[in-house]
């Protein structure tokens, strides 16, 4: 299962483009802040995720700064990268 849900930040949001089929596609950053439990221990976690919003969801307008909850799955930039980008299907305001 390849499944990723992310409460987060939006910090960067890059002009909105379309795809060669004409589907829309936005690239987004977002950044994540939590205190986690790791062997036992609490853990301050704070990361940086590229992400992408593909089709209409990316009509609607995310804003920098927008306290969001994501939820998506990960692959890979391309074909000939190894670096992951999160593909954001569902989007909730917090």
């Amino acid at each position: 299962m390849n499944k990723l849900v992310l409460q987060a930040e939006v910090v960067q949001v890059e002009p909105l483009r379309y795809t060669p089929a004409g589907i829309p596609l936005l690239s987004v950053v977002l950044r994540h802040v939590s205190e986690q439990v790791e062997a036992g221990m609490k853990r301050k976690v704070e990361c940086e995720v590229n992400a992408v919003v593909i089709g209409d969801l990316a009509l609607k307008g995310l804003k920098t700064g927008a306290q969001i909850i994501a939820q998506g799955f990960l692959a890979r930039r391309s074909l000939k990268s190894t670096q992951l980008v999160m593909h954001i299907n569902e989007i909730k305001s917090m």
